[in-house]
C-alpha cells in the first residue's frame, strides 16, 4: 500500500513537471511571435484548460489588421477631342468692292457687265442734253457712210482747239483705219453706232448684242475705246433696246438738235441753214448732231463747211464745248 502511494505521488509530481514544461514553452513561443520573428504558434492551454497566466498578462501582438487598401485607379478623365477644326483661310487679297445694285436686265449675251460704266441714273434713258447749267456744247459726228468731210473738219477742230465725240460704225471703221486714227490722235473721243448702222427695234436682242459689241470689237482693235458712248442708228429706239443697250454697259445718246447737213440741196439745206438750226437749239447742254459724209446724191457737206462758223457765233453767244464724257463726271 504504502510503495502505490508513493507511486501515485512520483506520477502526480512527473505529470506536473511536464505540464509546467508545457506550459513554459508556450510562454516563450507566444513571446517570440510578439517580437516580430515568425508567426507565433498559438498557446499551449494549462492542464485546467485555460491559458497560462503569462500568455494573458503579456502585450497583445501589435500586428495591426491589414486594412483593405483603397483602390487607387484614377478615374479616366474625358479628355478634350485634339482634332482641330478647319478654319477657312483668309484671303490675302482685298475683299471685292460690292457694285451699288442696279435694275438691269440679263444682256442679250445672256451676261451683265461686271459694274455700270455709266451713272445708274442714266440707265433707261437716250440722253437728249447734258445735265448743265453752264453755258457748254456738246457737238457730235456720226460715221457711216463716206469720210468725204472728215479732213475738213478734223482741221476746223484743231484751229478752234475744240474736243468733239464721233460716233462710228464697225463697217466705217474698217474702211477709214486711217480715219479712225486721225479723230483718235486729235484727243476726240470715239462712240459706238453699231456694225452695219441697222434699224435696232426690228432685231431680237441677240442680235442688238452682235451689233453692239461687234463693233466695240471692231474699234477697239482700231486703236481706240468706245465704251460707254453709244448712239442709235437713225434714232430709232424703244424701251426695250435702250435696256439692251444699257445691259451691254452702254449709256445712249440722241441730240438736242439735228442739223440736217446730210440732207443737202436736195433737202433744201445749206451751210448757213445748218449754222441757224444749230443757233436756234442754242441752250446749256446741247448737243449738236452732225454727220462726217457726204450726201449720196449732191456730194455736198454742209456740216463741215458750216462748223466754222457755228464754233464762231456760240462762243459769242459766251459758249464753251465739251465731249460727252461731261455725261461721265
Amino acid at each position: 500500500m504504502a510503495r502505490r502511494s508513493r507511486t501515485s505521488i512520483a506520477w502526480v509530481i512527473g505529470a506536473s513537471a511536464v505540464a509546467v514544461a508545457v506550459a513554459t514553452v508556450g510562454v516563450v513561443i507566444a513571446v517570440r511571435g510578439t517580437g516580430g520573428g515568425p508567426a507565433a504558434r498559438a498557446p499551449t492551454a494549462t492542464a485546467s484548460g485555460h491559458p497560462p497566466a503569462s500568455a494573458t498578462s503579456s502585450a497583445q501582438p501589435t500586428t495591426a489588421r491589414p486594412t483593405a487598401p483603397r483602390p487607387t485607379t484614377v478615374r479616366p478623365t474625358k479628355t478634350l477631342p485634339t482634332t482641330v477644326r478647319p478654319t477657312t483661310p483668309r484671303p490675302t487679297t482685298s475683299p471685292p468692292t460690292t457694285a451699288p445694285p442696279t435694275t438691269a436686265s440679263t444682256s442679250p449675251t445672256g451676261t451683265r457687265p461686271a459694274a455700270t460704266p455709266f451713272p445708274p441714273a442714266l440707265r433707261g434713258q437716250d440722253v437728249t442734253v447734258l445735265p448743265t447749267s453752264r453755258r457748254a456744247v456738246a457737238l457730235t459726228f456720226d460715221a457711216g457712210a463716206n469720210s468725204a468731210g472728215l479732213a475738213s473738219i478734223l482741221h476746223t477742230l484743231a484751229d478752234e482747239h475744240i474736243a468733239a465725240t464721233f460716233f462710228l460704225t464697225g463697217r466705217w471703221v474698217e474702211a477709214n483705219q486711217a480715219g479712225v486714227a486721225a479723230i483718235h490722235a486729235g484727243g476726240h473721243r470715239i462712240g459706238n453706232h453699231t456694225i452695219t448702222h441697222p434699224h435696232l427695234p426690228a432685231l431680237s436682242s441677240a442680235a442688238i448684242g452682235t451689233e453692239v459689241l461687234g463693233a466695240q470689237r471692231i474699234i477697239r482693235a482700231a486703236g481706240a475705246d468706245p465704251r460707254p458712248l453709244f448712239r442709235f442708228p437713225y434714232g430709232d429706239r424703244d424701251a426695250r433696246t435702250i435696256a439692251a443697250v444699257n445691259d451691254l454697259g452702254y449709256v445712249a445718246v440722241r441730240w438736242t438738235v439735228d442739223t440736217l447737213g446730210w440732207e443737202g440741196t436736195g433737202g433744201g439745206m445749206s451751210a448757213a441753214k445748218v449754222v441757224d438750226r444749230a443757233m436756234a437749239g442754242l441752250q446749256p447742254g446741247e448737243i449738236v448732231l452732225m454727220h462726217v459724209g457726204s450726201n449720196p446724191d449732191d456730194g455736198t457737206t454742209f456740216d463741215a463747211d458750216a462748223l466754222h462758223a457755228m464754233i464762231e457765233r456760240m462762243r459769242q453767244a459766251g459758249y464753251r464745248f465739251l465731249t460727252l464724257d461731261a455725261l461721265l463726271a
